[in-house]
């Protein structure tokens, strides 16, 4: 998958920090990258608007599902990275799963149906539509067609998503939402495995889940390789892989500078940085 790493860099889906300037998230913890994985939909600003696209047909969800192919179609036929990050994930998923197996692919609100309309269209099969608050609308695998989900008995479902981390979102609606139609999430395929422990959790739930690419030792091997990272980068990538709280504690510790900056700093970060502080998040304080 050596050409979707290099589209997640062209496109700034994964973004290094500089050295000894790890970014802030929202969490108030902070770390040495950032993905947003649906960039590859050709480009950050195209990506965006596209969300904002999405967010306005949230008013009528049976119109949503076609309204948003529409607009990934488009998509898939005029750009090429985008095209070729689809086309990589049909194949992967035909490598890799019976696709006769699967009876219906899903995607939930909002980032996963930049990828799951796509799949279902190429493997001609129906699409799900999952919602935050867990309604679901299943259409056609053309889109022509959609209609309140009513009953997935015995039905076995692909979720195709942009990322995973934790899996937050699969353990709070996506299972759910399937499940209280008696359907099984029996797959789940993601462009990017933020390997942080969200593969092991919904396969406990009994999904198999598959990714075209882990953020681990290859990501970073490879953005060395191609001069996006030095060696001073990628050990810290490295480190923060195996044990990213200490990681960032040790850092922390080493660059005191960084947190009272950050204190003083605008009011995004001053809020992220108080946080950390707060909340004692890497037990700086004891």
């Amino acid at each position: 998958m050596s050409d979707i790493m290099s589209y997640l860099f062209q496109t700034n889906a994964i973004k290094f920090c500089e050295e000894n300037k790890p970014f802030w998230y929202t969490s108030g913890k902070i770390g040495p990258y950032f993905i947003n994985t649906h960039f590859v939909y050709g480009s950050e600003q195209e990506a965006s608007e596209f969300l904002s696209f999405i967010d306005e047909c949230l008013a009528d969800k049976h119109s949503l599902p076609t309204k948003v192919f529409e607009k990934v179609f488009a998509q898939y036929e005029k750009n090429k990275i985008y095209r070729d990050v689809i086309d990589s994930m049909k194949q992967y998923i035909e490598q890799n799963i019976d696709v006769s197996e699967i009876d219906y692919i899903s995607g939930g609100e909002r980032r996963d149906w930049f990828f799951s309309n796509m799949i279902a269209f190429l493997l001609k099969i129906p699409h799900i539509s999952i919602f935050k608050d867990l309604t679901t609308v299943t259409s056609d695998h053309e889109f022509k067609t959609f209609e309140t989900t009513t009953d997935l008995h015995d039905k076995k479902i692909l979720h195709v998503a942009d990322l995973i981390t934790v899996a937050s979102s699969y353990l709070r609606a996506w299972i759910p939402a399937i499940r209280n139609l008696g359907g099984e999430l029996a797959w789940s395929c993601v462009v990017v495995d933020r390997m942080q422990g969200g593969k092991q959790k919904i396969e406990a739930e009994g999904v198999k889940a598959f990714s075209l690419v882990n953020v681990d030792h290859t990501l970073f091997d490879k953005a060395l390789e191609l001069g996006i990272i030095n060696q001073n980068q990628a050990d810290m990538l490295t480190n923060y892989y195996v044990n990213p709280d200490e990681t960032m504690k040790n850092f922390l510790l080493a660059h005191p500078e960084f947190l009272e900056n950050a204190l003083h700093a605008d009011e995004k970060t001053k809020k992220r940085a108080q946080l950390l502080v707060d909340g004692n998040l890497y037990g700086l304080n004891t």
